[in-house]
């Protein structure tokens, strides 16, 4: 019956927009972080700091003063996250940083990721994951 009265498709569609928009909206302010946080908390092993071998208890010293970095020319570098192990959130908002490996000549495996946190800040976010075995697997650190 609406369809017969004209201008009515038309009048839909903007409707529909609208609220896809506004759907859109939410997601992005409410959806991922939330989201990401209780994947996390689901899915990801901790270490305490302790427990992390003494190269990468340096290296997040070295990202908590904002370095200098042995290898200057990679850490820091956006870390894109692209099988999604970590917690979705924008691109850019992880950086990787190097855990030297001793007897190794090349920058090895191992490393820290750090995610900006809600001050947008890697050095102050807290928020600092490792991996031993490049990316297949990180631990959340707990300081």
């Amino acid at each position: 019956m609406l369809a017969s009265v004209p201008g009515a498709a038309a009048y839909h569609r903007q409707l529909l927009s609208a609220a896809l928009l506004a759907l859109l909206a939410l997601l992005a302010f409410f959806g991922p972080s939330a989201a990401a946080l209780a994947r996390e908390s689901a899915t990801l092993q901790r270490i305490a700091l302790a427990e992390l071998p003494a190269e990468a208890q340096q290296t997040l010293h070295l990202i908590k003063q904002g370095g200098p970095f042995p290898y200057a020319h990679k850490d820091g570098s956006v870390f894109g996250n692209f099988e999604k192990r970590l917690p979705l959130q924008r691109r850019a908002y992880y950086r990787e940083y190097t855990v030297p490996t001793p007897g190794r000549r090349d920058r090895g495996a191992r490393r820290i990721v750090a995610g900006e946190g809600s001050g947008g800040n890697v050095a102050t976010s807290g928020e600092y994951y490792y991996t031993a075995d490049h990316y297949r697997s990180f631990r959340r650190i707990d300081e």
